[in-house]
């Protein structure tokens, strides 16, 4: 899935919405102690009082928010495993009967407890439902509505909340005129942060693709590997802070650990032009092939092929993997490059990086920014000061 396919289905989960049909919700409540199951309850979600919809409606849209490869990983499903997860979600998509979902999805609940023990009591909610997607016209000149032709898929949603203790209370009383404090027993599933949760199976344009599943993880980078493999048996997966580290290492390994602004801002400016190259297709990837073409194209010296292989089998332990491009070059557009210095922090995007430069002037370094015209600080218009004479030719 791509970020326009993740943001068509999560903006359909609202209340009375024609596009989105929500069959069933199942509730499983999970004790902290033993590791088992307290109650469970199951129902049609259009039996749920308005309130109760609204909250669930957003805990959804919850576990679908977030980037891609930060918090939203697509992933493919391990093969020739046991009691395959993807097995079970496909039977339970399949499946007419309310019993047989229940169980299957308690199967996978079960997988959920084995060997692990939570810190907190755990809800986990389970939805099935249908999925419609409007039809383009064929023209502009047709009469033919959106809505006259859809396209229909079925999905699995899932999403892990943890309890928290109520608040303990001062209240007053009007009638017997007193303040009292308000005990409260029943503990509060936080539904606005799931800690983890996936849809199943993944959509790209209008087709269903069993063979991967959508996971979230509670928060960016922080991925659960007991859920990915044990529950839902997926492979494992880079994420994009992770994807990036491993470009940085490499390109030290074949350039060196020193870069100069226009070098680097180049670097960035072709991985950017290979991604709007490919803006409409799958997530552009690298291998080191096409890595050692970027750092040819941005002017790196001394780049060979077995150079640029041997630093991915050094630092990925494998010459065959591919880089996200998504994941290497920082948001393009905004201010996404930090610089810290001593004096002052300066935020700068990729494609500004060039005016930019690092100078040494009577034994000390500056941070030179090129600028369109006079700077104003605090509404006093800077002086421009003649501080630099003309310097001796030095390689960048």
């Amino acid at each position: 899935m791509n970020k326009k396919d993740i943001a068509n289905i999560r903006k359909q989960f609202k209340i009375n919405n024609d596009l989105l049909k929500i069959h069933e919700i199942f509730n499983v409540y999970i004790m902290k102690e033993s590791s088992e199951i307290y109650h469970q309850e199951s129902l049609p979600f259009d039996l749920l009082e308005e309130e109760q919809k609204e909250l669930f409606m957003a805990n959804f849209k919850k576990v679908l928010s977030g980037q891609l490869d930060e918090k939203l990983f697509e992933l493919k499903f391990q093969r020739d495993v046991e009691n395959s997860s993807q097995f079970i979600l496909h039977q339970g998509l399949l499946s007419n009967d309310s019993e047989e979902w229940k169980s299957q999805m308690l199967q996978m609940v079960e997988k959920m407890l084995k060997d692990k023990q939570y810190e907190m009591d755990i809800v986990v909610t389970f939805i099935r439902g249908e999925y419609m997607k409007a039809a383009k016209r064929k023209s502009e000149e047709s009469d033919e509505s959106e809505r006259d032709s859809v396209y229909s898929n079925s999905f699995i949603l899932c999403s892990m909340n943890k309890t928290q203790d109520p608040k303990k209370e001062l209240v007053f009383d009007y009638v017997e005129k007193e303040f009292k404090y308000n005990f409260v027993v029943d503990p509060i599933i936080n539904l606005k942060a799931p800690i983890s949760g996936f849809l199943f199976p993944c959509f790209t344009d209008n087709a269903q693709d069993v063979n991967h599943v959508l996971y979230s993880a509670g928060k960016a980078y922080e991925l659960n590997y007991h859920f990915i493999e044990e529950v839902l048996n997926a492979e494992e997966t880079m994420t994009a802070q992770e994807d990036k580290i491993v470009f940085e290492e490499i390109v030290k390994k074949v350039a060196g650990d020193q870069m100069n602004t226009s070098t680097l801002s180049n670097v960035y400016e072709e991985i950017h032009q290979v991604m709007e190259e490919n803006e409409e297709e799958e997530i552009p990837k690298l291998d080191y092939k096409d890595v050692e073409n970027v750092l040819k194209s941005s002017g790196v010296n001394d780049v060979e092929s077995e150079k640029v292989e041997e630093a991915f089998k050094t630092v990925i332990d494998d010459e065959k993997y591919e880089l996200k491009a998504s994941s290497i070059v920082p948001k393009y557009t905004s201010k996404s490059i930090k610089i810290k210095t001593k004096a002052a922090d300066i935020s700068v995007s990729p494609q500004d990086l060039r005016h930019l430069r690092q100078v040494e002037f009577n034994g000390k370094l500056f941070l030179m920014i090129e600028v369109e015209g006079n700077t104003e600080i605090e509404g006093f218009e800077m002086i421009p000061e003649a501080l630099f004479g003309k310097a001796k030719e030095t390689e960048e």
